[in-house]
């Protein structure tokens, strides 16, 4: 019964030697070999999502929209558009009721702040 205990032992600390490995060396390596080149730099919706989302919520706080946009919101949609010969991701916030009751956030292809309406154009 003492050799099983030994070799469970071992055994266990092989799988802690292994994981050690699989968390401090292969997965940063496969991460960093997935997310090199150009790709990894384009500005993508989620993003798009969050920088929108604080800013829509900054113009809440500041007064800006009133208060029934942030209790009344219904759906956020997020897309792409184009508009002449430059790429656009647009966030859309939509709320139950009130006039107007959508506002359009807009941002450029490198994730800068490019405006926002409540017209969509």
């Amino acid at each position: 019964m003492a050799d099983n205990q030994v070799i469970k032992k071992q055994e266990i600390r092989t799988v802690i030697i292994f994981m050690i490995l699989l968390f401090t060396i292969i997965i940063p390596a496969a991460a960093a070999f997935g997310h090199g080149g150009k790709h990894s730099e384009a500005f993508t919706h989620l993003q798009a999502l969050q920088k929108a989302t604080q800013l829509y919520d900054k113009l809440i706080n500041n007064g800006k929209l009133d208060p029934s946009w942030e209790t009344g919101l219904e759906q956020v949609t997020v897309s792409n558009r184009q508009k002449g010969d430059r790429k656009e991701i647009v966030v859309v916030f939509h709320r139950r009721e009130g006039d107007p009751n959508t506002v359009y956030i807009y941002f450029n292809a490198d994730g800068k702040y490019a405006g926002s309406n409540f017209t969509g154009e």
